[in-house]
């Protein structure tokens, strides 16, 4: 029952973890709300709400308090149409209320797949109620809350909450607003991402405004060609505290292979759960994420838990910072990285590749370990050029492997090139989990030109003895991205 006692410790926390940047302070609101009222109890301000301005159809509830509220135990806040006929229940007294569908979500037999998530989020004195489903648009709602919803607060009866919801956007729309605050086609980026026709075949963006998204976004691969442009890393920010307890292996230990196994497995076996456990997930191809911060805010020590993983072919990342603990980037297909920032301490750039990395920073919080790539036989690793090796102030000396793999997959490659590294990376260098060099001699652990910060070389005598100093000439060949890539080379514009 371990696991069960660190879901209750993780769900407890997904209430109250921040993410990378703070929310809009708590009193400001979108225009469209009301004014307060007195449900016997403090005056509690209701959002969206009002007939005048229309709001986005996969709006969040809120509601604001003079002092920060306290969620009961049970208690029901329901949605209407404005006919009567209920759209959607939160039931804080029913678990099947703490899971939803995203994003078209199915498993590897065709089922839909239910992510647990928190329906309820308190932070300051604002509860948000997050809907299982986005609502239609151009309709006209109201919303009731039973006495017990929320300590204190009696009852919002029928016809006192009304809002309506905007038109739908144009369909096939070349480029689709997202904006947490309201005024653009939606409040979120998964109802950006769910209107987008499936089998795309047109190049669609996605703009996010500056804010702090708190949602897992998940990408089917019947969604291709996606871009989801941030307003600049440090201003738009994905993310939730998703993680292996939550939607991962213990989570779907107990669910039926026909709704927990995920699709597109890349390595049939080690993949059958843990798809689900990603901030942001992507299984469709020709994805690019530009100009965003993707945080999974799953605290240190909380089970494995990817920022964002991308399981399709020709993903990019462009000027983008991916935040977490163990497991941060997790890259399954053809991939391109570049002025870019990934943090975590164990195993924080992983998959299966291949993978080209550039002109980015690999910052180590913790001690551990940065790479660990899976490769099948004959495939292509992960290559980092340029890359700087950084870490927290609290890493200590040697305390680092640029990667490490085990014996079930002996012919994985990571290659270093041209990179800088701190004192942190280990003289060893890499490291094989359940074995030694004699049961994995196919391995590719290579490297040539790191230097240190002040730019002298390092001293690799002791790196792991079947890793190898590639020469000039090889180097130049792994310089070239089309070399790793299969020919695809990102840097060029697609035809």
């Amino acid at each position: 029952m371990r696991w069960l006692r660190q879901f209750v410790v993780l769900v407890s926390a997904v209430v109250t973890l921040p993410l990378a940047i703070a929310p809009p302070a708590q009193g400001q609101l979108p225009a469209s709300s009301g004014a307060a009222a007195d449900y016997g109890g403090p005056a509690v301000v209701l959002s969206p709400r009002g007939l005048d301005r229309p709001v986005c159809a996969d709006t969040p509830l809120r509601l604001t308090f003079k002092e920060p509220p306290q969620l009961g135990t049970a208690g029901r806040l329901q949605v209407h149409r404005a006919d009567g006929t209920l759209v959607d229940t939160v039931d804080l007294a029913d678990p099947a209320s703490r899971q939803r569908a995203i994003g078209g979500a199915l498993s590897d037999y065709g089922e839909v797949h239910r992510w647990t998530y928190e329906p309820v989020v308190v932070e300051g004195r604002t509860a948000s109620v997050h809907l299982h489903q986005a609502l239609a648009p151009g309709e006209v709602y109201h919303v009731t809350v039973e006495e017990g919803f929320f300590l204190g607060m009696t009852a919002v009866e029928g016809g006192t909450w009304r809002f309506r919801t905007q038109d739908a956007p144009r369909r096939s729309a070349p480029r689709i607003t997202v904006d947490r605050s309201g005024g653009a086609d939606f409040c979120t980026v998964q109802g950006a991402v769910d209107s987008v026709p499936e089998n795309n075949s047109t190049p669609v963006r996605i703009d996010v405004a500056p804010g702090t998204y708190r949602e897992i976004v998940y990408v089917a691969q019947n969604k291709p060609h996606l871009t989801v442009r941030g307003s600049g890393a440090s201003r738009t920010v994905i993310g939730y505290p998703n993680n292996s307890v939550l939607n991962g292996d213990a989570a779907m230990a107990n669910v039926p292979p026909e709704q927990s196994y995920c699709p597109r497995r890349v390595l049939p076996q080690p993949d059958r759960f843990n798809c689900w456990r990603a901030a942001f997930g992507v299984d469709a191809d020709d994805f690019r994420l530009e100009h965003a911060t993707i945080h999974n805010s799953t605290p240190d020590g909380g089970s494995q838990a990817e920022a964002f993983r991308g399981n399709g072919d020709r993903i990019v990342l462009d000027h983008v910072r991916v935040l977490s603990h163990q497991d941060s980037l997790r890259l399954q297909g053809r991939a391109f990285v570049t002025d870019s920032y990934v943090e975590g301490d164990v195993d924080f750039v992983w998959g299966t590749g291949g993978v080209f990395v550039q002109d980015s920073e690999l910052r180590s919080l913790d001690i551990g370990y940065i790479a660990q790539i899976r490769n099948q036989d004959g495939w292509p690793g992960n290559v980092f050029l340029r890359t700087r090796l950084t870490r927290a102030d609290t890493v200590p000396d040697g305390s680092v492997l640029l990667g490490r793999i085990d014996k079930r997959f002996p012919t994985s490659q990571v290659v270093f090139l041209d990179s800088t590294m701190d004192a942190h990376v280990a003289p060893v260098g890499w490291g094989i989990s359940d074995g030694d060099c004699t049961t994995v001699d196919r391995l590719r652990f290579w490297e040539y030109g790191s230097t240190t910060p002040d730019g002298a070389p390092v001293d690799t005598s002791g790196r792991l003895a079947c890793s190898r100093q590639l020469d000039a000439a090889e180097a130049e060949v792994w310089r070239d991205p089309a070399k790793l890539l299969g020919g695809w080379d990102p840097r060029r514009p697609a035809a």
